[in-house]
């Protein structure tokens, strides 16, 4: 049981193929999407951090609309999340998050053209974290910023991940998908 004093997070091992990843929403939206095959404390630590006083409740049921929409978008048939988000951040974080949700499904931004496109030219490292912070993996595209080389840069579900989740969309934009 919750309270006001102690309200929900609520959470479910996504599982589809090879993809395990922890996820979790609050009563208003999805909150946190987890790194690929890593333990429920990854969870727990992120939750203590950014929501204290909630109390995390297993509910496979709650979070099934968030699971059939990242069961969409790892086949290849969905480009846009619909679902509500719940996440808090600091109000450069949000800018910051928000903007990555403006990069085209199949392309890839730099972090200064993150920082261009928020008008904050000169906060690349800020956007850097403020990317490294994003709670909602796959969902809000943080894995669509690569380096101002080209190069793929660091990554919370880890480079493999990153490596997939580019390839999943290039693949995408190939076969012409939704």
């Amino acid at each position: 049981m919750t309270n006001q004093a102690n309200p929900a997070i609520y959470w479910t091992l996504f599982t589809y193929e090879d993809w395990n990843m922890y996820i979790a929403a609050t009563s208003n939206g999805l909150s946190y999407v987890g790194s690929q095959n890593q333990p429920f404390e990854e969870l727990v630590a992120w939750s203590t951090a950014r929501f204290p006083n909630h109390v995390l409740i297993q509910d496979d049921e709650r979070l099934k609309p968030y699971a059939v929409e990242l069961t969409d978008y790892l086949q290849g048939t969905r480009r846009n999340f619909t679902v509500p988000f719940d996440f808090p951040g600091t109000a450069f974080q949000q800018v910051v998050w928000n903007a990555l949700c403006e990069i085209p499904y199949g392309e890839t931004k730099s972090y200064s053209d993150i920082a261009e496109h928020i008008q904050r030219p000169a906060a690349v490292r800020a956007v850097g974290a403020a990317i490294g912070a994003n709670p909602v993996l796959i969902t809000v595209p943080c894995h669509r910023v690569i380096g101002k080389s080209g190069a793929l840069t660091g990554y919370r579900g880890g480079m493999d991940m990153k490596t997939r989740l580019l390839q999943l969309e290039q693949d995408g934009v190939r076969k012409g998908g939704s």
